[in-house]
């Protein structure tokens, strides 16, 4: 899977990974899905795509998850999937698979409330957002249950420890 990733962040005092990292995580959650029904006929076709990841404060990320969701909250992630029509896909040289918008701060907060390593926290919000592009959801248990298994296998890749495995209960 040939992947463009685009890593926006306007705010250098924000603490996010590199670039490489993060472009490392979407490829692998990529290429985990390119056999998956979900996936836009592009991307099961081998065609190079595009994501953008745009790394926030907390005051951005509360004005978008207002303004796309109606909730009067910063959230850690939120993902918009590309909507292209196929004619026009097949014509672009890479296609737009969509953009992440990740809040830096709040990855940093549930990654210490829950015990676990800011990076690692990182990688599972990524991977997650990707299958939100790739049109994966959790609205049901039967989904959120799908989606919790590729995540779980993709971060393995990573060596990084099943992000629903409870740590908020383990002594420091």
């Amino acid at each position: 899977m040939n992947v463009t990733v685009d890593v926006i962040c306007e705010h250098p005092s924000l603490n996010a990974p590199d670039s490489d990292s993060i472009a490392s995580w979407c490829t692998a959650a990529l290429t985990h899905q390119t056999a998956n029904e979900s996936l836009h006929e592009q991307q099961r076709s081998g065609q190079p795509c595009v994501i953008s990841v745009r790394i926030v404060d907390r005051d951005e990320a509360a004005q978008l998850n207002h303004q796309y969701r109606q909730k009067d909250y910063a959230t850690n992630i939120l993902s918009f999937p590309a909507d292209i029509p196929g004619t026009v896909a097949a014509q672009l040289d890479e296609y737009p698979l969509g953009d992440l918008v990740v809040c830096a701060d709040i990855v940093i907060e549930e990654a210490q409330a829950q015990g676990k390593s800011t990076i690692d926290h990182w990688a599972h919000l990524i991977v997650h957002g990707v299958l939100h592009l790739c049109g994966l959801d959790h609205q049901d248990d039967e989904e959120a249950e799908l989606m919790e298994q590729l995540e779980i296998r993709i971060l393995e890749g990573f060596n990084i420890a099943n992000p629903y495995y409870d740590r908020s209960n383990i002594p420091a």
